[in-house]
């Protein structure tokens, strides 16, 4: 499912335009990218949580050249999928 697809659900679930619908979808979305960007975690019961780890910097090689490269540290996106969210995945 894509993102157009998923705006295609909303829309038949809620009865709102396709148009409502994206600002709907996009609207979510920006608030979960600035919550992450901010530091903050987003906890959605029964579904799962977004957070940010820190990844540290790595020594790396260059398949092409086997050169060693430094891989710089950096903050990574991650999600935990919540309970309910798994069982409905493994019926």
């Amino acid at each position: 499912m894509n993102k157009n697809d998923l705006i295609s659900v909303v829309a038949g679930k809620t009865g709102l335009s396709k148009a409502d619908s994206a600002s709907a979808v996009d609207s979510v979305l920006d608030a979960i990218t600035d919550a992450l960007t901010g530091g903050d975690d987003v906890r959605l019961v029964g579904f799962g949580t977004f957070s940010v780890t820190n990844r540290r910097a790595t020594q790396g090689r260059n398949p092409r050249t086997g050169e060693r490269i430094q891989i710089p540290a950096s903050k990574q996106p991650k999600f935990k999928a919540g309970k309910s969210l798994k069982d409905s995945v493994n019926k």
